[in-house]
């Protein structure tokens, strides 16, 4: 998978997609650790994601005070 960027919603959605590719235990081994390491960067975009918008956030109430 190309290091494209998606939504966090997206994100969410393709895991789950991903996860019940690999439960399903219909992929071969070298699907498996291609999906894995797909899971494992949109994990690492939706982990930047929430440490970015909990830093807006704070910045937001930091203001207000």
């Amino acid at each position: 998978m190309a290091k494209k960027e998606f939504s966090f919603n997206e994100a969410v959605i393709k895991i789950e997609e991903i996860l019940r590719n690999i439960e399903s235990g219909d992929l071969d081994v070298d699907r498996l650790a291609i999906e894995v390491k797909n899971a494992s960067e949109l994990i690492k975009q939706c982990q930047k994601k929430l440490k970015t918008t909990e830093e807006e956030i704070n910045s937001i109430f930091k203001d207000l005070v």
